[in-house]
């Protein structure tokens, strides 16, 4: 999985672990990544760092062949990486430069991420694939001036958001057939650097609905939003 190394996507690693899953640690500063993966090992969890840029189309490459050397599979892909590059600015101050660095980090590298690592998900038994989301990426939320999102109009970080959850949608409908399940997760608010520990959840709670998509039973859904709730409005 992607941005294992701390805050919500240690937290998803953790869990995985916990079920028993072997877990490769991405992670774009190799040491972190092995400080993350050493920390789930002392639990007595199997760990693996790995180091991966999701913006590098050489690292991903890499990582793409190396999963294939080592384990000649893979059972599940967790999108975790992402960025919020916002500081206060409105929609209309937003220069179009944040704008694609921020897809090229939260959408893009999606894309290529999965492309690169897809034929492996196909030799999986029950391939998952879970992209992480928020509900500011929901339309239907966001839309609503009495709800609670509205107030955060994050041009960036919320038009990336919905192209994640349209991105989802897309592979989802291609692999319907497959048994390969593809989902976007919503954390929830929670208390993370990318927001200065501001959220009111802990990262162990935002890990709960991507733990539990990641291992969806055989008749688990795909195509879906879901929070630690339940399905999510669009």
């Amino acid at each position: 999985m992607t941005g294992a190394n701390k805050g919500i996507g240690y937290e998803i690693a953790r869990g995985l672990a916990a079920a028993g899953v072997t877990v490769l640690v991405g992670a774009r500063d190799a040491a972190r990544g092995a400080e993350a993966a050493g920390k789930l090992a002392a639990e007595g969890y199997t760990a693996v760092p790995v180091e991966l840029d999701v913006t590098d189309p050489l690292s991903v490459s890499a990582v793409a062949a190396r999963v294939e050397r080592e384990y000649g599979r893979l059972d599940v892909l967790v999108n975790n990486a992402g960025i919020l590059v916002e500081r206060g600015q409105r929609p209309s101050e937003m220069p179009v430069e944040a704008l694609a660095r921020t897809f090229a980090t939260n959408v893009y590298a999606i894309v290529a991420l999965t492309n690169a690592l897809l034929p492996l998900i196909r030799r999986s038994a029950a391939g998952r694939i879970v992209n992480m989301s928020s509900g500011l990426g929901s339309l239907a939320a966001t839309s609503d001036p009495s709800g609670p999102y509205a107030a955060y109009p994050l041009l960036a970080y919320n038009a990336s958001k919905s192209a994640v959850n349209s991105v989802t949608v897309s592979y989802a409908n291609e692999l319907r057939d497959t048994g390969i399940k593809v989902n976007a997760a919503d954390p929830g608010y929670c208390a993370t650097d990318m927001n200065g520990h501001a959220g009111p959840r802990t990262p162990a709670q935002g890990a709960i609905a991507a733990v539990r998509l990641a291992t969806l039973p055989d008749d688990g859904p795909t195509a879906g939003f879901f929070s630690e709730d339940g399905a999510e409005p669009w």
